[in-house]
């Protein structure tokens, strides 16, 4: 059964041209332009004669394709071929990007159908569930007092870096560094608890608070503060 096509089918003459190509089993690069510009014209024709409103930009297609049509049979001087550009070129280089576009708006469509299949649940608020004055073990010193403390600790140290520095790598597991906090205490038995982040890389940080948290809830070392928004002190639990 044959399938009769409308202008309303085609998103524009671009859309028609590479309909009307694909019909005839052609490839781009080695079109035939006059087959498919007759193809064309005999199209827009044929949706006249069904009385159908043809849109502006298909009647302009057409009389380019008229105009590239009587050029290609007409004779031309060698010089003025190469100065002018080769019309048949041209259209292929639009219909070249058009496809490209086509193609890229259905990967669009896919992904947008793909991503209709997850359900995402809306923000809440989670503060309900948080608990900031929890106290650490052996301290009256809470969580939220040592986050707010690294955090002004951090912006210092920001304002300090040197504009050109030298990053190193330094990998270490919580366990390890809590062994090497273990030695600092042995060492010192009280230590600023800023001085514990000598090294200030991501991975190193958050081994370093994990490993301070541990020790602490395992009783290993006890948090203080002498004064609001003073030092915060780590030091060793005597037995």
């Amino acid at each position: 059964m044959e399938i009769t096509f409308t202008i309303n089918d085609f998103e524009g003459p671009l859309d028609l041209l590479l309909h009307l190509i694909k019909e005839k089993k052609m490839d781009l690069l080695n079109l035939k332009i006059e087959i498919i510009i007759d193809e064309y014209l005999k199209f827009i024709e044929e949706m006249e004669k069904m009385n159908l409103d043809i849109a502006s930009s298909y009647l302009v297609m057409a009389s380019e394709l008229i105009e590239m049509k009587s050029r290609l049979l007409l004779p031309r001087q060698i010089e003025e071929e190469e100065e002018e550009i080769d019309p048949k070129e041209q259209l292929v280089n639009r219909l070249i990007e058009y496809q490209k576009y086509k193609d890229l708006t259905e990967e669009f469509k896919e992904l947008e159908s793909e991503r209709k299949q997850i359900y995402t649940r809306l923000p809440e608020n989670l503060k309900e569930y948080s608990n900031t004055d929890t106290v650490i073990n052996n301290s009256d010193i809470t969580l939220d007092d040592l986050l707010q403390a690294f955090q002004k600790f951090l912006e210092r140290k920001k304002l300090e870096q040197p504009l050109h520095t030298k990053v190193t790598k330094k990998e270490m597991s919580v366990e390890e560094r809590t062994i090497s906090i273990r030695k600092i205490l042995s060492t010192k038995k009280r230590v600023n608890f800023l001085e514990l982040f000598d090294v200030l890389n991501k991975e190193y940080v958050v081994v370093t608070f994990l490993a301070i948290l541990e020790m602490a809830k395992k009783n290993e070392l006890k948090i203080s503060q002498d004064k609001e928004y003073g030092d915060i002190i780590c030091e060793v639990v005597h037995e």
